[in-house]
């Protein structure tokens, strides 16, 4: 719904003649002001190209689903972004994207002299400003002297190339804190945090926020995924304000409970290409609006609503 600012001197004049079907011509001095967001482009705050690692420790929290959501999301805005599946054993941003058919060459190929960089992007068709790099092939062995040092090669190059440097480079971070972490988070200059209202999933979140400080990476933004108000109101799970003071973190998005995720990783079709859209797809894109403009969102306390009264409860009914 649009809100208009007309001038308070003037009278009233509908914007649109409906007997001939034409816009009619505004008189008023002041331009016509819209209380949405979602008319206009995210404006771009920092230094470009963002580098940006999204990591959780603990896997199974929605990582790799965060990294397809959001590249999308950023693509869709009109810019431009490379994302990196930066897991090198177990790789699947390619399957939730929908790609795996069309990854031909890797970062492998790509230090091995076999190929280009250029030739191991791979272009989405839908949405031609968003490429994926995997690292390496399912079952294939990583170069010994592959680590931090070659994935900021590697995005070095990203920069420099003849197409032009990208708006954003996302890093989808493998789970864990051993060496394939350690190499996804060297290059990145921000990060997101992804985790779920669980205990296991906080414990992991904490300790790779104190790892992520000390390699110099001091914009974490949280991601809470797999929120259920239900059970947040039955005291059943911790609400999103529990987590935020635990970790102390900004938020950056909360992704609500939706089944519709599995029938998305299925498809290969993400969740913010849906129409209609979902609420974890309207969620998700959100979030990657606020990462445009380095922005966050305040928790809320969820009350339980009280119970009506009867007429015999003034009776002790």
């Amino acid at each position: 719904m649009l809100s208009f600012i007309q001038s308070p001197t003037t009278p009233f004049k509908p914007l649109f003649n409906f007997k001939t079907l034409k816009p009619t011509k505004p008189h008023f001095s002041k331009p016509i002001q819209s209380v949405l967001q979602w008319n206009r482009k995210p404006q771009l705050a920092g230094e470009t190209p963002r580098v940006v690692v999204i990591t959780s420790g603990k896997g199974g929290v929605g990582k790799t689903t965060t990294t397809a959501n959001v590249g999308l999301s950023l693509a869709r805005f009109g810019f431009s972004v490379v994302a990196i599946d930066a897991d090198v054993g177990l790789r699947n941003l390619d399957l939730l994207l929908g790609l795996e058919n069309r990854v031909n060459y890797t970062v492998v190929e790509v230090l091995n002299g076999d190929c280009r960089l250029d030739q191991a992007l791979v272009r989405d068709k839908r949405w031609s400003n968003f490429e994926l790099l995997c690292i390496s092939k399912p079952r294939s062995k990583l170069p010994l002297g592959f680590g931090g040092k070659a994935l900021v090669w590697l995005v070095e190059a990203l920069k420099s190339r003849e197409e032009g440097s990208p708006d954003f480079i996302i890093i989808d971070c493998p789970a864990g804190i051993d060496a394939g972490f350690i190499t996804a988070i060297t290059p990145a200059n921000e990060a997101v945090l992804v985790t779920t209202p669980d205990i296991t999933s906080l414990r992991d979140a904490d300790r790779v926020t104190g790892l992520l400080e000390c390699d110099g990476i001091r914009d974490i933004k949280m991601m809470v995924n797999r929120v259920r108000t239900d059970m947040i109101k039955g005291e059943d799970m911790m609400s999103v304000l529990d987590v935020q003071e635990m970790l102390g973190l900004a938020l950056l998005g909360v992704i609500p409970e939706d089944s519709e995720v599995i029938r998305s990783t299925n498809r290969g079709y993400p969740l913010v290409l849906n129409k209609p859209p979902t609420l974890a797809g309207l969620a998700f894109e959100q979030a990657a609006w606020r990462l445009v403009e380095q922005d966050s969102m305040k928790a809320v306390m969820m009350e339980e609503e009280p119970k009506k009264r009867g007429f015999f409860s003034f009776f002790g009914g």
